[in-house]
């Protein structure tokens, strides 16, 4: 039995309502969020989510291409939606950061319950897990401490490289000696940034291609993805070392404080794309019978 439009009529002005209320909310937040991203001047632990610059357009665009599957939708009030949507709230009203962060996907996935119940949140579950991935709080700031093995494998790579290269290298833990000069792997060094962008981007990738259906390509290629990033970091680290060492102080700024870092990273993620390509190629002719 399907609601009549009078029926509907208070229903999606309640909506809309809401929908205004969350964009005045959260406005200054995102602008805030992609200002400091862009400019770098955000806090260290908030430039780690720094790939909601291309994962909120995203899940923007996801959710507009099924406008038409959630009008579809019956209207249907979901308990949990109520809740989400008062906890997100009180998250917001406390004013502190990291709970304002936080009540940005909390909020959302409450109005996706409360408007058209669990239909809704799993026609919206990817935009929202984008957002969620997206969104700034204490993670790398928390994993810090936890970073030494990583730091002292990639010092120790980094050496091991630049000694077949025939330079006079010494490792001593995170600490990386060529040239009189010394290299500190410190622990935001250690590629977090880079893996979680990675993996992120990967998870885009699934889901445009129409990979994600697949679990062992998911499991494969995101395997995939964290060792390549792992491995241009360790690259990465290597020439920042090199050029240190040797004095070419202009090329050691250009690629660790400059926009030659932002164009390694984006050609590291471009290489994701013939990757998911073979791998999906592979499994689709495995699946089909061929060799």
């Amino acid at each position: 039995m399907t609601s009549s439009p009078a029926k509907n009529y208070p229903f999606h002005w309640t909506n809309l309502s809401l929908l205004g209320v969350f964009a005045l909310l959260y406005a200054p937040v995102l602008i805030h969020w992609c200002d400091g991203w862009i400019k770098k001047s955000i806090s260290i632990e908030h430039e780690y989510f720094s790939h909601g610059l291309i994962g909120f357009p995203f899940a923007a665009y996801i959710a507009w291409t099924n406008r038409k599957k959630w009008q579809r939708l019956p209207n249907q009030i979901h308990p949990l939606g109520a809740v989400l949507l008062v906890i997100g709230g009180v998250f917001y009203l406390t004013g502190v950061s990291e709970w304002v962060n936080l009540s940005l996907p909390v909020i959302l996935t409450g109005f996706c319950l409360w408007v058209k119940g669990m239909p809704g949140f799993r026609l919206h579950r990817f935009p929202l897990l984008l957002v969620f991935l997206a969104t700034p709080n204490s993670i790398p700031y928390l994993l810090t401490p936890f970073t030494l093995p990583l730091q002292s494998f990639i010092a120790g790579c980094a050496g091991f490289i630049l000694v077949q290269l025939g330079m006079n290298v010494s490792v001593e833990g995170i600490y990386i000696f060529v040239g009189g000069r010394v290299v500190e792997v410190a622990p935001y060094c250690a590629g977090l940034k880079m893996l979680f962008t990675t993996q992120y981007v990967a998870l885009m990738l699934l889901y445009w291609t129409g990979a994600i259906a697949s679990r062992k390509t998911i499991i494969w290629f995101l395997s995939l993805a964290a060792v390549m990033s792992v491995t241009a970091n360790i690259i990465r680290n290597t020439l920042l070392t090199y050029f240190h060492g040797t004095g070419k102080d202009g090329l050691f700024v250009w690629l660790h404080d400059s926009w030659g870092g932002d164009m390694y990273s984006a050609c590291m993620l471009l290489l994701l794309i013939p990757v998911l390509n073979k791998l999906d190629n592979y499994f689709s002719r495995r699946e089909s019978g061929g060799i």
